[in-house]
């Protein structure tokens, strides 16, 4: 996880290896443990790759936070901002 951290600059975030799933880094985004995140890219070192998955973990995170319907937490709006598809459109329900 790249966090900004404003003048300080920007930095890949030290996390424990058997911390890294997808779960977790989604839960401490949602719990405010990144201040500012950028981007969320995913490793298999034994496949040698490696993908930017941010706009797949803005899309899960909104998607939870409107299940739960809550707001969006401030540390994570301006990443959901920068990765979430503009092309999203809320859909009008009809009354019945």
């Amino acid at each position: 996880m790249a966090d900004d951290f404003g003048r300080l600059g920007r930095a890949w975030r030290e996390a424990d290896y058997e911390a890294t799933d997808l779960e977790t880094v989604i839960q401490d985004l949602l719990t405010g443990q990144y201040s500012n995140p950028i981007r969320v890219v995913a490793f298999n070192t034994a496949e040698r790759w490696s993908e930017d998955v941010s706009e797949d973990v803005a899309r899960e995170l909104r998607r939870r936070c409107d299940l739960q319907m809550r707001e969006l937490p401030a540390a994570i709006s301006d990443f959901l901002e920068r990765h979430e598809d503009h092309d999203r459109r809320q859909l009008s329900l009809r009354l019945v």
